[in-house]
């Protein structure tokens, strides 16, 4: 895959890994044993829609120029990771959680993955730049 192409898809996944931080709170609805902890309301359910919907807006944004947010997109493939990790390890030892093992845990780790196949790095990132230029 050329500099450019791969810049191209990180575009893409950076558009649609944003759109789908803002659906977060329809998902919670719509699907609540893959994508929601708590049943009825809950403070840290909207902390967490406000946090992704953030997350989401600034991820459609840096997708104009994705090498001029790569700590951005770094910190959404690590937090993704840490968050994915943590929910995992809680929903095997936490009585009715399975449900996340199908819907919120693999799309956080499916994020990353994404992502970080797609950013580039080192000397790829020079490569980029003179692609952009």
């Amino acid at each position: 895959m050329t500099s450019a192409e791969r810049l191209r898809y990180l575009r893409i996944a950076l558009v649609v890994v944003g759109l789908a931080s803002l659906a977060l709170y329809p998902l919670m609805l719509f699907w609540p044993s893959g994508w929601t902890w708590h049943t009825g309301h809950s403070d840290y359910q909207m902390m967490i829609v406000g946090i992704y919907a953030t997350l989401g807006v600034f991820l459609i944004l840096a997708a104009r120029n994705p090498l001029a947010y790569l700590s951005l997109i770094w910190f959404t493939v690590w937090s993704s990771v840490v968050h994915g990790g943590i929910m995992a390890v809680q929903a095997v030892t936490e009585t009715g959680q399975m449900g996340d093992l199908l819907g919120d845990v693999p799309a956080l780790f499916l994020v990353a993955i994404v992502l970080a196949a797609l950013t580039p790095r080192g000397e790829q990132t020079n490569a980029a730049r003179h692609t952009v230029a």
